[in-house]
């Protein structure tokens, strides 16, 4: 049985998540709460308390993906799809609103890439 092997896009890719959604929990759970540059939106302490928890829920679903789980990779769509239509409601335009969506474009296609004939994406589970 051989053991199973990442590219190394993909190793950086997970790691930027790990790091990425750690530093945004850590951000949420001690920022003050304020308005956004530019916008109208304010955040509030509930809000950021449910941003700091999404970006947790996120470090998961990475450390899952670390480990070859597919339901991960679900999780990170579902939580994209989520923040969407919460942006949305919040008052954030569609377009603004869409990047969050390029995150699960851009993860699929990373694991896409193959690593001796095998992708990410076969090695999930």
């Amino acid at each position: 049985m051989q053991t199973k092997q990442r590219h190394g896009c993909l190793t950086a890719w997970l790691i930027l998540m790990m790091i990425g959604n750690a530093a945004t929990a850590l951000l949420y759970l001690f920022a003050e709460p304020k308005q956004l540059p530019n916008s109208p939106i304010e955040l509030n302490r509930t809000t950021m308390v449910l941003l700091c928890l999404l970006s947790v829920i996120n470090l998961s679903f990475a450390v899952g993906l670390w480990y070859w789980k597919k339901w991960a990779f679900f999780g990170f769509t579902l939580t994209a799809v989520l923040m969407f239509f919460t942006n949305l409601n919040m008052g954030i335009d569609i377009a603004s609103a869409a990047l969050g969506l390029i995150g699960i474009v851009l993860l699929f296609m990373v694991l896409q890439i193959k690593h001796n004939g095998i992708s990410g994406w076969d090695n999930l589970e």
